[in-house]
């Protein structure tokens, strides 16, 4: 059985001239059919399956429709059309800063985003200081996370998710901000969490990282799927196509 099933997922988004409506101009508008909309695909008819330890890199340009598939996955939004089965806990780290609160200390921001994750208080007394020494940041337990560089705060979040033993774990961009001795152990971090049977998904600009991290790709463009499966074959797509597209501009 798969962990991770996508059947044919479509999510579309509207937008209009209704964003500076008051509620009765809107009201009106609808009313008489004079309210203007339109609407896009931001992810069009997209299907995968992942089984019990693949490693999932999402690749493609700006606007493709990565992270949104990622918040449909995660049950952060829901897809227009088709279905996504998820078996298991989800670990997910879509946004930098998302499920923190920037006044508390980084100490309590571990217990709530464990609570947030579903942990309790016990397993995260067992975990905050095993976490903070992952992250490199022991001497700023007392610390209010708002203080935190962006490559501190990445670092915190990774360590919490990836450390509460998740059964799939989900990453957009959030290490892109670490240092490189940091991405290191990050990766080793991540590859036992395959080795485990966790499933990952990781969405990465990085096609070397890609290569070195996944057994499985997805390409997606425009929202539309290019391709899924063996990771050098659509990765060698993929850097063909990017260097099309360069060559292309330089002529113009």
């Amino acid at each position: 059985m798969a962990i991770i099933e996508v059947k044919n997922v479509s999510i579309k988004y509207k937008s209009g001239d209704y964003r500076d409506l008051g509620l009765k101009e809107y009201l009106v508008r609808k009313a008489k059919g004079t309210l203007t909309t339109t609407e896009f695909l931001a992810v069009d008819n997209v299907s995968f399956a992942l089984d019990e330890g693949d490693f999932l890199g999402i690749i493609g340009t700006n606007g493709a429709g990565k992270s949104t598939l990622l918040k449909v996955i995660s049950g952060v939004m829901r897809p227009s059309q088709g279905t996504v089965m998820v078996n298991g806990k989800i670990a997910a780290l879509l946004e930098l800063g998302t499920g923190f609160d920037g006044d508390l200390s980084l100490k309590e921001n571990i217990y709530l985003r464990g609570a947030i994750l579903g942990y309790t208080r016990e397993f995260i007394n067992s975990k905050w200081e095993e976490i903070l020494d992952y992250a490199e940041l022991s001497e700023y337990k007392d610390r209010h996370y708002k203080h935190l560089s962006s490559g501190m705060k990445s670092r915190l979040a990774f360590a919490i998710s990836c450390l509460v033993e998740p059964e799939i774990l989900i990453l957009d961009e959030v290490l892109s901000v670490g240092d490189g001795a940091f991405r290191v152990k990050s990766e080793n971090t991540m590859k036992e969490i395959m080795d485990k049977g966790s499933v990952t998904i990781l969405v990465s600009h990085s096609i070397a990282q890609v290569r070195r991290m996944c057994n499985k790709v997805l390409w997606l463009d425009k929202g539309k799927q290019i391709a899924f499966g063996d990771v050098n074959v659509v990765c060698d797509k993929y850097e063909k196509y990017l260097q099309t597209v360069a060559n292309l501009q330089k002529r113009t």
